[in-house]
């Protein structure tokens, strides 16, 4: 199985995209030490001055922003921070959720039905707005600077956004294993004497390898939307940088990391684009890389195209409920 999923060409297209990202932004460290390479004015061709912000060019295919600093340059800078804290936050939801969801399932059998209704109500909350309200006192900087260091900002940020998650994906993992748990195999085993953590161990767990995996690659994604959402809120990851004086700068990433860059930029979207449109363009082929890579674990493990086949499923039961609707309409006019 191994081996076929690093021949993957979704998966593998998926994964080397990513990994050449986060070398990139180490490298860029290692050898610039974050220095970005800046472009104030050109000569045109009519002999006329250009300043800066300056459009893409061969020499800055991203072109500049409204201070002359290179666009890929910052790119590279933020994708260690981006990308790394998104997976990092991924892996603690699942796995923090994962025996939550066990416990619910198991352990607490007779009130699941209750916990499923309350943990429901999280769905209609937007997400964004709760995490803003929690990070705000913590990622906005005051007029005395802040009383944290920038590690300690992102261990808190990625700890609220991972248990924000928590109650949703938990309730969800509950649900799969309780499917499992009732498998006349698992009854067998209970039968021959297999405890609860065993059974958890030995059977479940094997059989819910492949949905974890597509549930951590689910993961990835909403939290790279998430930081987008929050960008847009202006609260970086990392921390926002507030300029207190008399005629104030915007406010602006501290680590450069994307969401930063789209926050800090987005009111150049009518006369420089390309300034949030870089990070947005960005953000986008990390979320496709993510889903190349899961549609080729899926493709490589079970044979099917994971895509392909929710699409089907979403079709099939639109129809379903299409038909149900003109059973029903019938039914209406015959009384």
């Amino acid at each position: 199985m191994t081996r076929s999923l690093w021949k993957d060409p979704f998966f593998l297209t998926g994964f080397l995209y990513l990994a050449v990202l986060i070398l990139a932004s180490f490298s860029y460290y290692l050898i610039w030490d974050n220095e970005i390479r800046s472009l104030y004015f050109i000569t045109k061709e009519d002999g006329s001055m250009a300043g800066a912000p300056l459009p893409p060019m061969w020499s800055y295919p991203f072109g500049t922003d409204a201070l002359g600093l290179d666009m890929l340059g910052k790119i590279l800078i933020g994708a260690k921070y981006t990308i790394l804290a998104a997976i990092v936050i991924a892996a603690l939801r699942v796995a923090i959720s994962l025996p939550i969801g066990f416990i619910i399932a198991i352990y607490l059998k007779p009130f699941k039905r209750s916990i499923n209704g309350v943990i429901d109500s999280f769905h209609y909350i937007p997400l964004a707005i709760l995490a803003y309200y929690f990070l705000h006192p913590i990622l906005w900087m005051p007029f005395e600077g802040f009383s944290t260091s920038l590690y300690e900002r992102l261990a808190i940020e990625v700890l609220i956004l991972t248990l924000l998650i928590v109650p949703i994906l938990s309730s969800l993992l509950g649900n799969e294993i309780a499917k499992i748990h009732r498998e006349e195999f698992i009854l067998s085993a209970t039968v021959l004497g297999a405890g609860k953590f065993r059974i958890m161990v030995k059977h479940i767990l094997p059989l819910m390898k492949d949905k974890l995996v597509l549930i951590f690659g689910q993961q990835i994604q909403q939290t790279l939307i998430l930081f987008i959402h929050l960008g847009l809120l202006t609260l970086f990851l990392g921390g926002t940088f507030v300029d207190y004086s008399i005629v104030p700068d915007p406010p602006s990433s501290v680590t450069l990391e994307w969401s930063g860059l789209i926050g800090d930029s987005f009111r150049f979207l009518y006369t420089a684009p390309w300034i949030p449109l870089t990070p947005i363009l960005f953000f986008a082929s990390v979320i496709l890389a993510v889903s190349l890579m899961m549609e080729g674990y899926v493709r490589a493990t079970s044979g099917y195209s994971y895509y392909k086949k929710r699409f089907k499923d979403r079709y099939e039961s639109a129809k379903l409920k299409e038909t149900s609707l003109h059973k029903s309409d019938f039914k209406r006019m015959d009384v």
